[in-house]
């Protein structure tokens, strides 16, 4: 059989399961099992913050609908990066694929690497002891060493081909989404929760829980529901694109939003809402709450098993948008190159699993579902505004339903909540807008090394 080969080099190898699992692996990572305690201290209200994952999962619904337009109209890898570059200029779609180097893919990769040592820490905490090398001992040693072991894994996966890595990373997400499934069915079912958790409001003022700290909370939430437009990172790979893009996006995002929200009820039906302020293993706490230590204990491996598709998606998806940069002359040349055996862009895997090992090796990251989110919530509102551009164009593609008032929603909801964020914590967004405007001189350098060319 024939493969169809994109005109970006990429061959079409992926269809509908593999996209959506994707998308899904992408989305249901590190988030959804550390930010609820957190937003539980921010909000003190268990219903308001429930409300707040149904409406983050709207908000990433629209995203979904409106990317599922960019991405049959321009059926290519590079995600925002090339929507921005068509749209709008070149350094705009530079600026994008900058901060998704950085804040988008290796810094995550990073981070859900530690928090897979930390799941492993929470259920066997005497195999910390494997972290005493010499002067060097204890947890954060252990965490280090395991999440750069779980890079170079996948990283060895994926250099071997996109159906073996794709099977892979199918296998690890219908291992999580069974998982999680499981613990809501048994949790409802058999657990020892209490519904009158929902019920309880903290000792607090209510005028304390204003519009900043809900905006922040959106935010950090969003952070949690980001993934929603991964398919559009590997269209140049995906079999069908006019037909599977739009359902693949749909589908995933529409799976995740129930996931989140079940989980979430869960969460507060299993620990009393006060106990929940401030944790971060909610799932471990959750399960244990439910049912005993020691399922617990089982729970906190199951989920770390579950972090590591995430780990997988990331080192998926991230190196192809890499990869479209050096296409374009916007980022080192070597990035470009595809490997002509395994047929995938082997330098970019290389260099983002590097910079993710850095990011381990030099620490953790204060402030970081802050900075994260304020970060990756600017160029999506970018690339959706490019949609009133598109239109102009009178191409044939999947059209948003309700134009333009999705598109509109889109925009103006994702720019109140930046707002909002930055007047609650206005270092770490401070810093992520500098992330930014760093990229600007880079993509001066990367043009005029293509120049010199």
């Amino acid at each position: 059989m024939s493969q169809e080969i994109s005109s970006k080099g990429l061959i079409r190898k992926l269809g509908f399961f593999p996209v959506v699992a994707i998308i899904i692996a992408d989305m249901v990572g590190t988030g959804i099992f550390t930010t609820s305690g957190l937003l539980m201290e921010n909000l003190r209200n268990p219903v308001v913050m429930i409300s707040l994952w149904a409406v983050g999962g709207f908000i990433a619904l629209s995203g979904a609908v409106c990317y599922a337009e960019l991405s049959t109209a321009m059926p290519h890898s590079g995600g925002e990066y090339l929507y921005l570059s068509k749209l709008f200029h070149p350094i705009v779609g530079f600026l994008s694929g900058w901060i998704s180097f950085i804040v988008g893919f290796s810094a995550p990769v990073a981070a859900t690497s530690i928090a897979v040592g930390e799941y492993m820490i929470e259920a066997f905490p005497a195999i910390q002891e494997f972290g005493n090398i010499g002067p060097f001992s204890g947890a954060a040693v252990f965490q280090k060493f395991l999440a750069i072991i779980v890079i170079l894994f996948f990283a060895a996966i994926h250099l071997r081909g996109v159906e073996l890595g794709t099977k892979v990373h199918n296998g690890f997400t219908l291992l999580k989404i069974m998982l999680i499934v499981g613990i809501i069915i048994l949790g409802f079912s058999f657990g020892k929760g209490d519904m009158n958790n929902f019920s309880v409001l903290q000792d607090t003022d209510t005028n304390s829980v204003g519009l900043k700290a809900i905006g922040l909370s959106v935010m950090w939430i969003m952070f949690a529901y980001s993934g929603w437009n991964a398919a559009s990172y590997i269209g140049s790979e995906v079999k069908n694109p006019a037909k599977t893009l739009p359902r693949s996006l749909l589908a995933g995002t529409l799976i995740v939003i129930i996931i989140y929200v079940l989980l979430n009820i869960l969460f507060v039906y299993a620990i009393p809402p006060k106990d929940m302020e401030g944790l971060i293993s909610v799932g471990g706490r959750a399960a244990t709450q439910l049912f005993s230590s020691s399922f617990g204990q089982i729970f906190s491996v199951l989920v770390a098993i579950g972090l590591l598709s995430t780990i997988s998606s990331l080192i998926i998806l991230g190196p192809r948008i890499y990869y479209a940069m050096a296409k374009e002359g916007h980022f080192f040349p070597f990035a470009a190159k595809i490997h002509s055996k395994t047929g995938v862009p082997h330098w970019s895997i290389g260099i983002q699993v590097i910079v993710a090992i850095i990011i381990v090796l030099t620490g953790t990251f204060d402030d970081i579902l802050t900075y994260m989110g304020f970060s990756l919530g600017i160029f999506p509102i970018l690339a959706v505004f490019g949609i009133f551009k598109l239109r102009k164009q009178k191409l044939k593609s999947y059209k948003v339903p309700l134009y333009p008032a999705i598109p509109v929603f889109f925009i103006l909801i994702n720019i109140m909540i930046l707002i909002l964020g930055f007047a609650e914590r206005p270092i770490a967004s401070s810093i992520a807008i500098l992330t930014v405007l760093v990229g600007i001189p880079l993509y001066y350098i990367f043009k005029n090394i293509k120049t010199i060319k």
